[in-house]
């Protein structure tokens, strides 16, 4: 306990043995690492091989050595625990649930994590009360995040075994994350934006395609065109911070409703008062994590859980449904 009374900050500890990618070949060691651990920001691994957590065939490492690729890492992961969030009685719409693991169905609006402006009232402050055990975990158990205002499934490890199995599968793109989402204009078809993210080089809130950032890939096919607008399925094969909406942003598709990229409400030609008021009632960026699929952590049997569309996201399709069947009526 610190002198406040509240539980001081602890830190949990866990040893990764990797093999660098061979297409690493020629990148910093920091850089490499960072391919190979996607869930761990670039400074925070940059960090570690400092303090000599990060070992190359058994010795230390400068954070800019340069790698060929093929060599045995063996990292010290050392995370804060979340001792000091309190447990709250948050209502979870569980969608699995086993010894294991949880697959949570996230509402939008909740934040995932306590931080800055929101030091409780979070899905992490909601599983505490769920599962007190998971305050051993870092960050209680949860392997990968959704904006606060994205909603849909969200993978938490209610054990250290399962924790490291996940975040391996997740570091090995072995976990199929499928979103739906609504963008503004009519797309042809589907296709995929393969652009590097990182921080912005002015705004610190926000990403953007970065030539030398980390790699990322988002495949997308269109379910259904309407006036103004595309309802799209997307596929990650990375899982980079904010990252459908960045490169859907990035060819000028931005999701309807995203206060960070989407530039402002856009209207069709036209549009009935109804339309423009559903429209400006959504209040939140379109995008809804809809399926998750990955290997149980102790029976590697396929765990796939699929989140229903959220009624505000229907409400929006059901009305960017009637204005395309109006359009076409007055033709």
């Amino acid at each position: 306990m610190n002198p406040s009374g509240t539980p001081a900050d602890a830190t949990s500890t866990e040893v990764r043995e990797l093999t660098l990618p061979i297409e690493c070949a020629g990148l910093r060691f920091d850089q490499a690492l960072a391919e190979a651990l996607p869930e761990f920001s670039r400074s925070r691994l940059a960090a570690w091989i400092k303090a000599g957590d990060a070992l190359i065939e058994g010795r230390t490492a400068k954070p800019k050595e340069p790698v060929n690729g093929g060599e045995r890492v063996r990292l010290t992961v050392r995370l804060e625990t979340v001792e000091h969030a309190a447990p709250q009685d948050i209502a979870l719409d569980l969608l699995y649930q086993d010894a294991d693991l949880l697959v949570v169905n996230k509402p939008a609006g909740l934040v995932v994590h306590p931080g800055a402006g929101n030091p409780a009232g979070t899905l992490v402050n909601a599983l505490l009360h769920f599962d007190e055990r998971l305050s051993a975990l870092p960050r209680a158990g949860i392997i990968h995040r959704l904006d606060k205002d994205t909603s849909g499934a969200l993978v938490i490890a209610r054990t250290p075994q399962a924790h490291a199995s996940l975040v391996e599968q997740l570091a090995a793109r072995e976990v199929h994350r499928q979103y739906e989402c609504v963008v503004y204009g009519v797309l042809v078809a589907g296709g995929t934006v393969d652009a590097p993210l990182d921080r912005h080089p002015v705004d610190r809130l926000r990403r953007a395609v970065v030539e030398d950032g980390k790699p990322a890939v988002t495949h997308y096919r269109v379910r259904q065109r309407f006036r103004a607008h595309s309802h799209l399925q997307v596929n990650l094969e990375t899982g980079r911070t904010h990252q459908i909406r960045v490169h859907m942003a990035h060819i000028r598709h931005p999701l309807l409703g995203d206060p960070l990229y989407g530039g402002g409400l856009k209207l069709p030609k036209a549009a009935s008062p109804e339309f423009i008021e559903a429209l400006r009632a959504f209040r939140r960026q379109a995008l809804h994590a809809e399926r998750i699929a990955f290997a149980h952590p102790r029976s590697g049997e396929t765990i796939d859980v699929e989140a229903p569309r959220p009624a505000d996201l229907q409400g929006l399709l059901d009305a960017l449904a009637a204005d395309l069947a109006e359009a076409s009526v007055k033709r």
